[in-house]
């Protein structure tokens, strides 16, 4: 049987063992190129999310502009005077009235 020169079994064994150690680095650095790929795809979809909440923001705001400025102007006054005259003044005089008639008693 023929024999392998030492230095020929040690440089096979040394390149097994480089390999072996190796393995644990490279499967640490496939798991953080994992997490950020997993990170940046988190950042996108917060980013389109609040791009979105701003667009709908913005929709909400231009319809309840659009509904202020299509009141008519003479009807809005009309109601705004309804509202001023629901009889508060005579609702207090008639409270103070009975006020007076105890304070009187």
């Amino acid at each position: 049987m023929a024999t392998v020169n030492d230095q020929i079994t040690d440089a096979v064994t040394q390149s097994s063992v480089k390999v072996v150690a190796e393995a644990p680095a490279m499967a640490m650095g496939s798991v953080y190129q994992s997490m950020a790929h997993s990170t940046g795809i988190l950042f996108e979809n917060a980013v389109s999310a609040q791009q979105q909440q701003n667009t709908l923001g913005q929709a909400a705001t231009n319809q309840g502009v659009m509904q202020i400025y299509s009141l008519d102007t003479t009807a809005s006054a009309g109601a705004t005077e309804k509202v001023g005259q629901t009889g508060v003044a005579d609702n207090l005089t008639s409270l103070l009235t009975v006020l007076q008639s105890f304070q009187n008693k």
